[in-house]
């Protein structure tokens, strides 16, 4: 049986592209490993995605670590990064690493935090022995408060910060929303694997939330092509099931269900 990946095996595919997608429940997670994705985020984005919240800043660590877990309980085969949620490590050293520490016992392989700023936390978190994923460019958790959700171009800030994400110990770093030849030059110019989200081809790995390219999201953002309509798919799925249910067809018409590699797993 395959293994799940490790961070210094990940950061081994420098240069080799790679596909990254978030993931916030068993189900999904099961396709992503049947898709033969290994690299999974359990993204602070199930706040917007999953529990409706308009920002991120509202996601605790204990909706990452319940999520985490329950991906991590699904991923035989995939590196589980969860996403350390807004507060979770910027008052110090001590709280970050044990809030890290929450999210390894729930299941994470790694851990990812926002910012170059947050520098110094990474280095910690990593001396405790625990890998972690920075992420620069827009960083939602804060992107509000700040420039908003805008395409970065300042080349010698962004090449700094990757530099400095980079020497404090991450093994990867997510680039999102910066302009794709900085991306590119950010690619170039660093030991460890680059993972775009919005930011072009050069990158190389790329991460898109799992609902939008799924096509679940109402209005996704224009970076985020999606490849399938399960929105439109579950709609109609659902509307031919009220309609049988209505009209006293229920059961009594065959059902006909899509073949599946294996029978589902009920309760």
């Amino acid at each position: 049986m395959q293994k799940r990946p490790r961070s210094a095996e990940i950061r081994n595919r420098k240069g080799m592209p790679f596909a990254t997608v978030t993931a916030y429940d068993v189900s999904f997670c099961e396709a992503i490993e049947a898709a033969g994705i290994d690299v999974v985020l359990v993204g602070d984005s199930l706040g917007n995605v999953i529990l409706g919240y308009d920002s991120t800043v509202h996601v605790t660590l204990d909706d990452m670590a319940r999520h985490g877990a329950a991906v991590a309980r699904a991923a035989v085969r995939s590196h589980v990064i969860i996403d350390m949620p807004f507060m979770s490590y910027e008052v110090s050293d001590e709280e970050a690493i044990r809030n890290a520490g929450v999210l390894v016992r729930a299941g994470a392989s790694s851990v990812k935090l926002e910012g170059a700023a947050h520098a110094r936390r990474i280095a910690a978190i990593v001396a405790a022995g625990i890998p972690v994923v920075a992420h620069i460019g827009v960083v939602p958790q804060t992107a509000a408060l700040h420039e908003g959700f805008r395409k970065q171009r300042n080349r010698a800030e962004l090449l700094a910060d990757a530099r400095v994400v980079t020497e404090a110990g991450a093994f990867a770093v997510v680039l999102e929303m910066i302009e794709g030849e900085v991306a590119g030059e950010i690619t170039r110019d660093i030991a460890i694997p680059t993972i775009g989200i919005g930011s072009g081809p050069q990158c190389d790995a790329q991460i898109l939330v799992l609902n939008d390219l799924l096509g679940l999201t109402r209005n996704p953002p224009p970076f985020a092509r999606p490849y399938a309509d399960l929105r439109g798919a579950a709609t109609d799925a659902l509307r031919r099931y009220a309609d049988e249910v209505r009209s006293g067809r229920f059961e009594r018409e065959p059902v006909v269900l899509l073949p599946t590699a294996e029978p589902p797993r009920r309760g």
